[in-house]
């Protein structure tokens, strides 16, 4: 196993974000005078690491490279599953030369406050292990499993009550970036592909072939804007790491 690696920074910028609910795609959300986008590339280049980034875009977007970034920059067109756009990285990433054993680093462009300390460490626990490793926090709330059933007064309107409380203290939020082995991670997309799977990261697509990811504890920080109060906290944030 190659302990020093290449590193190949590639982040996944193909989608829209339905649930963010804006006219624009949610990576080029403007906070403090840059898209999402540049935020997230800026923090990658904190990285001693990372001296270049792959961007995959939709095919249909004409923003991405009329933009300035913090590092140099490439492209790969996405997919309509993400899947299928982190393929389409790999891919662009394999036609560079690249060795199997070399890391690749997925970030999503959404998550545009992630510590310059976070980036590293998760490197560096990947290059100790034969697939891979990805930043997480330990879950702290309280979870609720729920059922949905109508009142007898409003009986055409569904709503949920609890069922019971999950124990959460082998739970763990999944963040980016998520760093794996090239080979390994051609592995398991070929496998999501042939057997059509539904997965929600990179991850996923690991366990599903019993492969373990290590789990390197990231700051409450590196949040997703998923929906529009997020911003008002990730401008705070990026404020602060200014």
């Amino acid at each position: 196993m190659n302990t020093t690696p290449n590193i190949h920074a590639m982040i996944v910028a193909a989608g829209r974000g339905s649930r963010f609910g804006a006219s624009v795609a949610k990576q080029y959300t403007m906070l403090k005078g840059q898209t999402l986008l540049q935020h997230s590339v800026a923090r990658l280049a904190c990285s001693d690491y990372i001296d270049k980034c792959l961007l995959v875009i939709s095919a249909d977007d004409s923003t991405a490279q009329q933009l300035e970034f913090a590092l140099p920059t490439s492209y790969a067109v996405g997919g309509a599953e993400r899947w299928q756009s982190v393929q389409s990285g790999v891919e662009a990433i394999s036609q560079t030369g690249a060795d199997d054993s070399d890391l690749v680093l997925i970030h999503d462009a959404a998550r545009p406050a992630v510590p310059n300390i976070d980036i590293d460490q998760v490197i560096e626990a990947a290059m100790m292990e034969p697939y891979g490793a990805i930043l997480a926090t330990p879950v702290a709330d309280t979870l609720k499993a729920s059922y949905q059933q109508a009142t007898s007064i409003e009986e055409n309107v569904l709503h949920s009550y609890t069922r019971s409380t999950i124990d959460r203290s082998n739970l763990w939020q999944a963040q980016t970036p998520q760093v794996f082995r090239l080979g390994q991670l051609k592995k398991v997309l070929k496998n999501v592909f042939e057997h059509q799977l539904s997965i929600t990261d990179e991850a996923s697509a690991f366990e599903q072939l019993g492969f373990p990811i290590r789990l390197v504890s990231g700051s409450r920080q590196n949040i997703k804007l998923t929906y529009p109060d997020d911003a008002v906290l990730l401008t705070a944030i990026i404020g602060l790491q200014s």
